[in-house]
Protein backbone atom coordinates (compact mmCIF):
# COMPACT_ATOMS: atom_id res chain seq x y z
CA UNK A 1 0.00 0.00 0.00
CA UNK A 2 1.21 3.52 -0.74
CA UNK A 3 1.98 6.00 2.01
CA UNK A 4 -0.73 8.26 3.42
CA UNK A 5 -0.02 11.66 1.85
CA UNK A 6 -0.43 14.43 4.44
CA UNK A 7 -0.56 18.20 4.02
CA UNK A 8 0.07 20.43 7.04
CA UNK A 9 -1.52 23.89 7.05
CA UNK A 10 -0.40 25.99 10.03
CA UNK A 11 1.01 29.50 10.31
CA UNK A 12 3.47 28.38 13.02
CA UNK A 13 6.84 27.37 11.60
CA UNK A 14 7.50 25.36 14.77
CA UNK A 15 4.30 23.35 14.33
CA UNK A 16 5.03 22.72 10.66
CA UNK A 17 8.56 21.57 11.44
CA UNK A 18 7.73 19.35 14.42
CA UNK A 19 4.57 17.80 13.00
CA UNK A 20 6.31 17.09 9.69
CA UNK A 21 9.14 15.30 11.50
CA UNK A 22 6.76 13.29 13.70
CA UNK A 23 4.55 12.15 10.84
CA UNK A 24 7.42 11.38 8.47
CA UNK A 25 8.93 9.18 11.18
CA UNK A 26 5.74 7.07 11.32
CA UNK A 27 5.67 4.08 8.95
CA UNK A 28 3.27 4.52 6.03
CA UNK A 29 2.87 8.31 6.38
CA UNK A 30 4.54 10.96 4.23
CA UNK A 31 4.16 14.74 4.53
CA UNK A 32 3.98 16.08 1.00
CA UNK A 33 3.57 19.79 1.82
CA UNK A 34 3.67 21.99 4.93
CA UNK A 35 2.39 25.50 4.25
CA UNK A 36 1.62 28.63 6.28
CA UNK A 37 -1.93 29.43 5.15
CA UNK A 38 -4.88 28.04 3.17
CA UNK A 39 -4.16 30.09 0.05
CA UNK A 40 -0.76 28.45 -0.30
CA UNK A 41 -2.41 25.10 0.41
CA UNK A 42 -4.87 25.62 -2.44
CA UNK A 43 -1.99 26.23 -4.86
CA UNK A 44 -0.14 23.10 -3.72
CA UNK A 45 -3.29 20.99 -3.90
CA UNK A 46 -3.60 21.81 -7.59
CA UNK A 47 -0.39 19.82 -8.08
CA UNK A 48 -1.05 16.96 -5.65
CA UNK A 49 -4.16 16.34 -3.58
CA UNK A 50 -3.43 15.00 -0.08
CA UNK A 51 -5.06 11.99 1.56
CA UNK A 52 -5.27 13.83 4.91
CA UNK A 53 -4.95 17.49 5.89
CA UNK A 54 -3.67 18.57 9.33
CA UNK A 55 -5.19 22.00 9.77
CA UNK A 56 -4.89 24.90 12.22
CA UNK A 57 -7.91 27.14 12.83
CA UNK A 58 -6.56 30.66 13.35
CA UNK A 59 -4.40 31.66 10.37
CA UNK A 60 -3.79 34.69 8.12
CA UNK A 61 -5.21 35.05 4.60
CA UNK A 62 -8.07 32.62 5.30
CA UNK A 63 -9.15 31.03 8.58
CA UNK A 64 -9.15 27.27 8.90
CA UNK A 65 -12.93 27.00 9.26
CA UNK A 66 -13.55 28.74 5.94
CA UNK A 67 -10.90 26.59 4.27
CA UNK A 68 -12.43 23.42 5.73
CA UNK A 69 -15.91 24.34 4.51
CA UNK A 70 -14.54 25.06 1.06
CA UNK A 71 -12.83 21.66 0.90
CA UNK A 72 -15.85 19.75 2.19
CA UNK A 73 -18.15 21.48 -0.29
CA UNK A 74 -15.91 21.00 -3.32
CA UNK A 75 -13.85 17.85 -2.75
CA UNK A 76 -14.38 16.20 0.65
CA UNK A 77 -11.06 15.23 2.21
CA UNK A 78 -10.29 13.88 5.71
CA UNK A 79 -9.13 16.71 7.97
CA UNK A 80 -7.51 16.58 11.40
CA UNK A 81 -7.82 19.86 13.32
CA UNK A 82 -4.80 20.84 15.44
CA UNK A 83 -5.98 23.82 17.50
CA UNK A 84 -5.54 25.53 20.84
CA UNK A 85 -8.05 24.37 23.47
CA UNK A 86 -9.58 27.21 25.46
CA UNK A 87 -13.17 28.04 26.36
CA UNK A 88 -13.33 30.27 23.30
CA UNK A 89 -11.37 27.84 21.17
CA UNK A 90 -13.68 24.97 22.05
CA UNK A 91 -16.52 26.71 20.20
CA UNK A 92 -14.27 27.22 17.18
CA UNK A 93 -13.26 23.58 17.19
CA UNK A 94 -16.89 22.49 17.42
CA UNK A 95 -17.59 24.56 14.32
CA UNK A 96 -14.71 22.80 12.57
CA UNK A 97 -15.98 19.36 13.55
CA UNK A 98 -19.46 20.30 12.43
CA UNK A 99 -18.04 21.42 9.09
CA UNK A 100 -16.62 17.94 8.54
CA UNK A 101 -13.31 17.49 10.38
CA UNK A 102 -12.69 13.87 11.36
CA UNK A 103 -10.67 14.48 14.53
CA UNK A 104 -9.30 17.20 16.80
CA UNK A 105 -5.88 17.35 18.43
CA UNK A 106 -5.76 20.05 21.07
CA UNK A 107 -2.60 22.04 21.68
CA UNK A 108 -1.56 24.53 24.38
CA UNK A 109 -0.20 28.00 23.86
CA UNK A 110 2.93 27.26 25.92
CA UNK A 111 5.54 24.49 25.59
CA UNK A 112 4.09 23.66 22.18
CA UNK A 113 7.08 21.77 20.86
CA UNK A 114 7.24 19.46 23.90
CA UNK A 115 3.49 18.92 23.78
CA UNK A 116 3.60 17.84 20.14
CA UNK A 117 6.36 15.35 20.91
CA UNK A 118 4.41 14.01 23.89
CA UNK A 119 1.28 13.68 21.75
CA UNK A 120 2.92 12.09 18.73
CA UNK A 121 1.11 8.75 19.15
CA UNK A 122 -2.25 10.52 19.32
CA UNK A 123 -1.44 12.58 16.25
CA UNK A 124 -0.28 9.58 14.21
CA UNK A 125 -3.38 7.60 15.26
CA UNK A 126 -5.64 10.48 14.26
CA UNK A 127 -4.02 10.72 10.82
CA UNK A 128 -4.35 6.96 10.26
CA UNK A 129 -8.01 7.03 11.34
CA UNK A 130 -8.71 10.01 9.11
CA UNK A 131 -7.13 8.28 6.13
CA UNK A 132 -9.66 5.47 6.43
CA UNK A 133 -12.66 7.72 7.03
CA UNK A 134 -15.50 8.07 4.56
CA UNK A 135 -16.17 11.80 4.27
CA UNK A 136 -19.00 13.35 2.28
CA UNK A 137 -19.89 16.79 1.02
CA UNK A 138 -21.05 19.02 3.85
CA UNK A 139 -24.63 20.55 3.70
CA UNK A 140 -18.35 16.84 14.80
CA UNK A 141 -14.27 13.32 17.91
CA UNK A 142 -11.11 13.27 19.16
CA UNK A 143 -9.36 10.03 20.06
CA UNK A 144 -8.46 9.71 23.71
CA UNK A 145 -4.97 8.70 24.78
CA UNK A 146 -4.49 4.95 25.24
CA UNK A 147 -4.69 3.47 28.73
CA UNK A 148 -2.96 0.35 30.01
CA UNK A 149 -6.17 -1.64 30.44
CA UNK A 150 -9.39 -1.50 28.46
CA UNK A 151 -12.19 -1.49 31.02
CA UNK A 152 -15.79 -2.39 30.29
CA UNK A 153 -18.99 -0.95 31.78
CA UNK A 154 -18.50 -3.03 34.96
CA UNK A 155 -16.02 -0.35 36.04
CA UNK A 156 -18.87 2.15 36.42
CA UNK A 157 -22.08 0.09 36.64
CA UNK A 158 -22.07 -3.57 37.60
CA UNK A 159 -24.22 -5.86 35.51
CA UNK A 160 -26.09 -7.19 38.56
CA UNK A 161 -29.79 -7.85 38.10
CA UNK A 162 -30.49 -6.19 34.76
CA UNK A 163 -34.26 -6.77 34.78
CA UNK A 164 -35.94 -3.47 33.81
CA UNK A 165 -38.89 -1.96 35.62
CA UNK A 166 -42.39 -2.39 34.25
CA UNK A 167 -43.54 -0.51 31.16
CA UNK A 168 -44.65 3.10 31.24
CA UNK A 169 -45.98 5.51 28.65
CA UNK A 170 -42.61 7.31 28.59
CA UNK A 171 -40.32 6.25 25.74
CA UNK A 172 -36.56 6.74 25.70
CA UNK A 173 -34.02 6.92 22.88
CA UNK A 174 -30.34 6.31 23.71
CA UNK A 175 -27.79 7.19 21.02
CA UNK A 176 -24.08 6.40 20.95
CA UNK A 177 -21.59 7.71 18.39
CA UNK A 178 -17.98 8.73 17.92
CA UNK A 179 -15.89 9.65 14.86
CA UNK A 180 -18.11 11.46 12.38
CA UNK A 181 -20.90 11.63 14.93
CA UNK A 182 -21.10 15.38 15.23
CA UNK A 183 -22.25 15.74 11.63
CA UNK A 184 -24.39 12.61 11.84
CA UNK A 185 -26.15 13.81 14.99
CA UNK A 186 -26.91 17.14 13.37
CA UNK A 187 -28.45 15.32 10.40
CA UNK A 188 -30.68 13.26 12.70
CA UNK A 189 -31.65 15.89 15.26
CA UNK A 190 -32.46 18.64 12.74
CA UNK A 191 -34.89 16.20 11.10
CA UNK A 192 -36.90 15.73 14.29
CA UNK A 193 -40.05 17.74 15.07
CA UNK A 194 -40.54 19.45 18.41
CA UNK A 195 -42.64 16.52 19.64
CA UNK A 196 -40.38 13.48 19.88
CA UNK A 197 -39.26 11.01 22.55
CA UNK A 198 -36.76 12.07 25.18
CA UNK A 199 -33.23 11.42 23.88
CA UNK A 200 -29.95 10.81 25.70
CA UNK A 201 -26.69 10.91 23.73
CA UNK A 202 -23.08 9.93 24.24
CA UNK A 203 -20.80 11.52 21.65
CA UNK A 204 -17.13 10.84 22.31
CA UNK A 205 -15.78 14.33 22.85
CA UNK A 206 -13.33 15.99 25.28
CA UNK A 207 -14.23 18.27 28.16
CA UNK A 208 -15.34 21.80 27.23
CA UNK A 209 -16.40 20.71 23.75
CA UNK A 210 -19.77 19.20 24.60
CA UNK A 211 -21.35 22.37 25.98
CA UNK A 212 -20.50 24.30 22.81
CA UNK A 213 -21.61 21.37 20.66
CA UNK A 214 -24.96 21.13 22.44
CA UNK A 215 -25.48 24.89 22.19
CA UNK A 216 -24.84 24.82 18.47
CA UNK A 217 -27.30 21.96 17.92
CA UNK A 218 -29.87 23.77 20.03
CA UNK A 219 -29.60 26.77 17.70
CA UNK A 220 -30.41 24.73 14.57
CA UNK A 221 -32.91 22.13 15.89
CA UNK A 222 -36.60 22.30 16.70
CA UNK A 223 -35.96 20.06 19.72
CA UNK A 224 -34.19 21.48 22.73
CA UNK A 225 -30.56 20.31 23.05
CA UNK A 226 -28.42 20.82 26.15
CA UNK A 227 -25.36 19.44 27.86
CA UNK A 228 -26.65 17.13 30.58
CA UNK A 229 -26.38 18.05 34.24
CA UNK A 230 -26.81 15.63 37.12
CA UNK A 231 -30.49 14.83 37.83
CA UNK A 232 -31.78 16.42 34.59
CA UNK A 233 -35.20 15.02 33.66
CA UNK A 234 -35.48 13.22 30.33
CA UNK A 235 -38.37 14.96 28.62
CA UNK A 236 -40.17 14.73 25.30
CA UNK A 237 -38.71 17.13 22.78
CA UNK A 238 -35.39 17.38 24.62
CA UNK A 239 -31.93 15.93 23.89
CA UNK A 240 -29.35 15.55 26.67
CA UNK A 241 -25.70 15.32 25.57
CA UNK A 242 -23.31 13.62 28.01
CA UNK A 243 -20.65 16.08 29.23
CA UNK A 244 -17.11 15.45 28.04
CA UNK A 245 -15.02 13.83 30.77
CA UNK A 246 -18.07 12.39 32.61
CA UNK A 247 -20.15 9.24 32.30
CA UNK A 248 -23.93 9.61 31.91
CA UNK A 249 -26.38 6.98 33.19
CA UNK A 250 -30.13 6.74 32.72
CA UNK A 251 -32.10 6.32 35.95
CA UNK A 252 -35.78 5.94 36.74
CA UNK A 253 -37.95 7.18 39.57
CA UNK A 254 -41.49 5.88 39.27
CA UNK A 255 -42.64 6.73 35.75
CA UNK A 256 -40.04 9.44 35.27
CA UNK A 257 -36.57 9.16 33.79
CA UNK A 258 -33.57 11.29 34.69
CA UNK A 259 -29.83 11.18 34.11
CA UNK A 260 -27.00 10.75 36.56
CA UNK A 261 -23.69 12.36 35.60
CA UNK A 262 -20.73 10.76 37.37
CA UNK A 263 -16.96 10.51 37.39
CA UNK A 264 -15.29 7.19 36.83
CA UNK A 265 -12.53 5.40 34.94
CA UNK A 266 -12.31 5.30 31.18
CA UNK A 267 -14.57 2.56 29.77
CA UNK A 268 -13.51 1.18 26.41
CA UNK A 269 -10.94 4.00 26.65
CA UNK A 270 -13.68 6.63 26.69
CA UNK A 271 -15.40 8.89 29.19
CA UNK A 272 -18.30 9.31 28.50
CA UNK A 273 -18.81 5.74 27.35
CA UNK A 274 -21.65 4.49 25.19
CA UNK A 275 -21.60 1.12 26.96
CA UNK A 276 -22.24 2.80 30.31
CA UNK A 277 -25.24 4.71 28.92
CA UNK A 278 -26.63 1.67 27.10
CA UNK A 279 -26.27 -0.65 30.11
CA UNK A 280 -28.04 1.84 32.37
CA UNK A 281 -30.77 2.27 29.75
CA UNK A 282 -31.27 -1.49 29.52
CA UNK A 283 -31.73 -1.61 33.28
CA UNK A 284 -33.87 1.52 33.70
CA UNK A 285 -36.03 1.43 30.57
CA UNK A 286 -35.95 -2.08 29.08
CA UNK A 287 -38.61 -2.41 26.39
CA UNK A 288 -39.47 1.29 26.72
CA UNK A 289 -36.19 2.18 24.95
CA UNK A 290 -34.66 2.41 21.51
CA UNK A 291 -30.89 2.06 21.21
CA UNK A 292 -29.15 3.65 18.23
CA UNK A 293 -25.47 3.10 17.46
CA UNK A 294 -23.90 5.34 14.85
CA UNK A 295 -20.64 6.11 13.09
CA UNK A 296 -17.51 5.68 15.19
CA UNK A 297 -14.17 3.97 15.62
CA UNK A 298 -13.78 1.02 17.99
CA UNK A 299 -16.37 -1.10 19.77
CA UNK A 300 -17.80 1.12 22.51
CA UNK A 301 -21.55 0.54 22.71
CA UNK A 302 -21.69 -2.91 21.12
CA UNK A 303 -21.92 -4.81 24.41
CA UNK A 304 -24.37 -2.32 25.89
CA UNK A 305 -26.61 -2.43 22.84
CA UNK A 306 -26.80 -6.22 23.15
CA UNK A 307 -27.85 -5.79 26.79
CA UNK A 308 -30.58 -3.40 25.64
CA UNK A 309 -31.81 -5.90 23.05
CA UNK A 310 -31.94 -8.68 25.66
CA UNK A 311 -33.89 -6.34 27.94
CA UNK A 312 -36.56 -5.93 25.25
CA UNK A 313 -35.45 -2.68 23.64
CA UNK A 314 -35.49 -1.99 19.90
CA UNK A 315 -31.99 -1.58 18.46
CA UNK A 316 -30.87 0.18 15.29
CA UNK A 317 -27.48 0.71 13.65
CA UNK A 318 -26.35 3.21 11.03
CA UNK A 319 -25.41 1.47 7.79
CA UNK A 320 -21.86 1.26 6.47
CA UNK A 321 -22.44 3.44 3.41
CA UNK A 322 -23.44 6.48 5.48
CA UNK A 323 -20.84 6.06 8.27
CA UNK A 324 -17.64 8.09 8.36
CA UNK A 325 -16.08 5.14 10.22
CA UNK A 326 -17.99 1.85 10.27
CA UNK A 327 -16.46 0.55 13.49
CA UNK A 328 -18.96 0.73 16.35
CA UNK A 329 -22.01 -0.28 14.26
CA UNK A 330 -20.05 -3.10 12.62
CA UNK A 331 -19.06 -4.54 16.00
CA UNK A 332 -22.64 -4.30 17.27
CA UNK A 333 -23.92 -6.13 14.19
CA UNK A 334 -21.19 -8.76 14.62
CA UNK A 335 -22.32 -9.43 18.19
CA UNK A 336 -25.97 -9.82 17.19
CA UNK A 337 -27.04 -6.65 18.99
CA UNK A 338 -28.75 -4.97 16.03
CA UNK A 339 -32.33 -5.61 14.95
CA UNK A 340 -32.28 -3.20 12.04
CA UNK A 341 -29.64 -1.39 9.97
CA UNK A 342 -30.69 1.84 8.26
CA UNK A 343 -29.03 4.75 6.44
CA UNK A 344 -28.36 7.96 8.36
CA UNK A 345 -31.27 9.73 6.67
CA UNK A 346 -33.74 7.14 8.03
CA UNK A 347 -32.70 7.18 11.70
CA UNK A 348 -35.04 10.03 12.63
CA UNK A 349 -38.01 7.92 11.47
CA UNK A 350 -36.94 5.09 13.78
CA UNK A 351 -36.85 7.58 16.64
CA UNK A 352 -40.32 8.91 15.88
CA UNK A 353 -41.70 5.36 15.93
CA UNK A 354 -40.94 5.33 19.65
CA UNK A 355 -43.87 7.71 20.16
CA UNK A 356 -46.16 4.86 19.19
Amino acid sequence: MSDIKVMIVDDSAVVRQVVSALLNAAPGIAVTYAVANPLLAIERMKMQWPDVIVLDVEMPKMDGISFLRKIMAERPTPVVICSTLTEKGAQTSVEALTAGAVAVITKPRLDLKQFLHDSSDELVAAVRTAAGAHVVKSKYHAPLPPVPAKLNADAVLSLGDARPMTATTERIVAIGTSTGGTQALEEVLTSLPRVCPGIVVVQHMPEKFTAAFAARLDSVCEVRVKEAANNDRVLQGQVLIAPGGKHMLLRRNGAQYFVEVVDGPLVNRHRPSVDVLFRSTARAAGANALGVIMTGMGDDGAAGLLEMLKAGARTVAQDEASCVVYGMPKEAVKRGAVEKTVPLTAIYREILQQLG
